[in-house]
């Protein structure tokens, strides 16, 4: 007879969960404490149980099937793609190092071209040489004006070769909506006219994708999931719009889309992403009177976040793209592309691709995610997830809709406003440390120096560019999030001069060393020198030490009840030779600022505008 695991415990209610909880939380506010409001606008408990599915509408599903939640295939492989940059015309070196990616692990290669400028045939046949067309995957990105030709190039080069159309596996991003979200307006006024004629040119070629829906493009300005996820959905139902009615069925168009997005760092909210994702864009293709169910599977390329990187501790970005791999995986992409550690601020090399290839190929051969089709499902957390950012995208898609379509929506300046609050909410949050960039906003490298390849122009957030008359709304406006830290540091780091933070540690040994590590990750992050201290026996002995290191910022490092006296000393010992800072918010701070100590750091603070008033106290220009 077969036992049940656990049989032996009695079973316990959520009623009598929350019991425990509310009397551990003493008090505190229940929704305050533990319930997260997301940036997407829900929220998320602290923890889930079996019943929290019995209103999850889309469970009961198979991997292949409607509305392929739980994947549009029954495998979980994918294809590992890496990019290569053809956009100067050098199609030789950038086959040379496609060729080589190959040999490598990659399985699906692209190329970054100029799309305005026609590729003949003699020079895709360059850019194609040693690359086995029938057993690739090969991707163009860059694509616009020009995209018709370029399709016919490397089909004539296909055909040349005797591979059999339905072998042939490739995309091209022909993205018109793309071009409107980076420049505000469209490469051409014929753009979206022009997507029957993309479309037609590939009709005798089942595999080929030439239509390209980059919804990355509102991660790199900073949305939020949903948004993105809602947004990239509006784009691909304005292109199913197009091209039915200019008589290309729903079945045809659908097949031809091709979606990209980015993969961030919040692990399981991703992974809902991709799930939520295939299922509503099943929903919208049926809508548009699709019957075939391959055209109802969405078709998701997954790119590890640029908004994520950063250019100091840069080999951060390798783990930020293994976790972030690890999601786009799991959820079951049919591609990706991990980017290199080194992408933020100069072509990568043979090591960073290295690198970037091999997190994919462990992922693989040695933790065996691609052996289990959604592994995921069934997770209380991640299936309510998954409902929660489908209810959100799918509202907001509505709006898009109600407005006329995206780019009625982008007229109207409403996906530019909706992505601007939300990022404005993100920089506030990572310039007051509720967010963490690791590296950049805390937990610094405090012996970094700038990297040669990292310049200003690198780290300087650019705003997006007015709109003008040829402009039909504002563009988005890409930035990293971590370039109003990095701005700040580089400015230290070129100045010629590293202003030198002394921690006084004195008093409570617990509380002076919580502050002082506390304050020396604050000061480094803007490229400060700090000098750490275990514990100096008095105010006196602690000031003498930092006036003999000339430092320029002395910190008070202990508790609140030996700031009332020891701080206001301090001040008086220091004068004029440097700046006193107290580490905390003390209960006597009105009182310490009577007498003239007037500055603090603590959690509470705003570090970026804090780190940058001490620069200019200091002369850094």
């Amino acid at each position: 007879m077969a036992e049940k695991l656990f049989a032996e415990f009695p079973p316990v209610s959520t009623e009598q969960w929350e019991q425990v909880i509310i009397k551990d939380l003493k008090g505190a506010d229940y929704e305050k404490k533990l319930v997260w409001r997301t940036q997407e606008g829900f929220s998320v408990r602290p923890y889930y149980r079996a019943e929290n599915l019995k209103d999850v509408k889309h469970l009961g599903g198979v991997p292949g099937t409607f509305p392929y939640v739980r994947g549009t295939k029954d495998n979980n492989d994918w294809l590992i793609r890496q990019d290569y940059c053809a956009h100067d015309g050098d199609y030789a070196r950038a086959n040379a190092e496609a060729v080589d990616g190959l040999k490598k692990g990659v399985t699906s290669v692209g190329f970054c071209i100029d799309g305005e400028k026609a590729v003949s045939q003699e020079q895709m046949k360059t850019l194609l040489k040693g690359i086995d067309l029938g057993k690739t995957e090969v991707n163009f990105t860059g694509c616009c004006c020009a995209s018709v030709d370029i399709v016919k190039a490397f089909l004539a080069v296909a055909e040349a070769e005797g591979v059999k159309p339905g072998e042939l596996r490739a995309s091209f991003d022909y993205d018109p909506l793309r071009v409107l979200n980076q420049k505000g307006a469209f490469c051409s006024d014929k753009s979206m006219e022009r997507l029957k004629e993309v479309v037609e040119a590939v009709k005798e070629y089942p595999h080929v994708r030439v239509i390209g829906v980059e919804a990355y493009a509102f991660n790199d300005a900073g949305a939020t999931i949903v948004q993105e996820l809602a947004f990239g959905l509006a784009m691909g139902s304005e292109y199913l719009s197009k091209l039915t009615d200019a008589g290309v069925s729903a079945d045809e168009a659908a097949k031809r889309i091709k979606f990209t997005f980015a993969v961030g760092s919040t692990y399981f909210m991703e992974i809902a992403k991709f799930r939520a994702a295939r299922m509503l864009w099943a929903n919208v293709v049926a809508a548009y009177g699709a019957q075939k169910e391959c055209s109802k599977k969405i078709k998701v390329h997954a790119v590890t976040s640029e908004w994520n990187q950063t250019v100091y501790d840069a080999y951060v970005n390798m783990l930020r793209g293994t976790t972030e791999a690890m999601s786009a995986t799991i959820a079951g992409v049919d591609s990706l592309e991990v980017l290199p550690f080194d992408y933020a601020f100069r072509a990568p090399g043979e090591f960073s691709n290295r690198i970037a290839r091999n997190a994919q190929i462990i992922l693989k051969e040695e933790s065996h995610f691609d052996k289990v089709v959604d592994p995921s499902a069934g997770s209380y957390y991640v299936e309510n997830l998954t409902e929660s950012i489908a209810d959100a995208a799918w509202a907001l898609f509505g709006k898009v809709e109600g407005m006329g379509g995206y780019i009625e929506a982008f007229k109207a300046s409403f996906v530019q406003n909706a992505i601007k609050e939300s990022s404005s909410k993100r920089d506030k949050n990572i310039a007051t440390r509720r967010e963490t960039i690791l590296g950049t906003n805390q937990y610094p490298n405090f012996t970094e120096k700038a990297d040669k390849d990292i310049t200003l122009e690198v780290v300087t957030r650019k705003p997006a560019p007015e709109v003008t008359g040829e402009m039909i709304g504002a563009p988005l406006e890409k930035y990293r999030g971590a370039q109003a830290f990095e701005a700040m540091r580089f400015k230290t780091d070129k100045s010629g001069r590293q202003p030198v933070a002394f921690m006084v540690t004195y008093g409570n040994l617990a509380m002076c060393r919580a502050r002082a590590q506390f304050a020396c990750n604050f000061f480094a992050v803007a490229g400060f020198k700090v000098v750490d201290n275990n514990r100096f026996s008095s105010v006196e002995e602690g000031v003498k030490a930092a006036l003999d290191a000339k430092a320029d910022i002395i910190v008070a490092c202990s508790s609140d009840d030996e700031y009332a006296e020891g701080a206001a000393m301090m001040a008086d010992l220091v004068g004029d030779k440097a700046i006193v800072v107290v580490a905390g918010e003390p209960a006597c701070k009105e009182e310490l600022i009577a007498k003239g100590v007037v500055n603090f750091i603590s959690v509470k603070s705003n570090v970026l505008e804090t780190l940058k008033d001490y620069q200019t106290k200091l002369g850094i220009k």
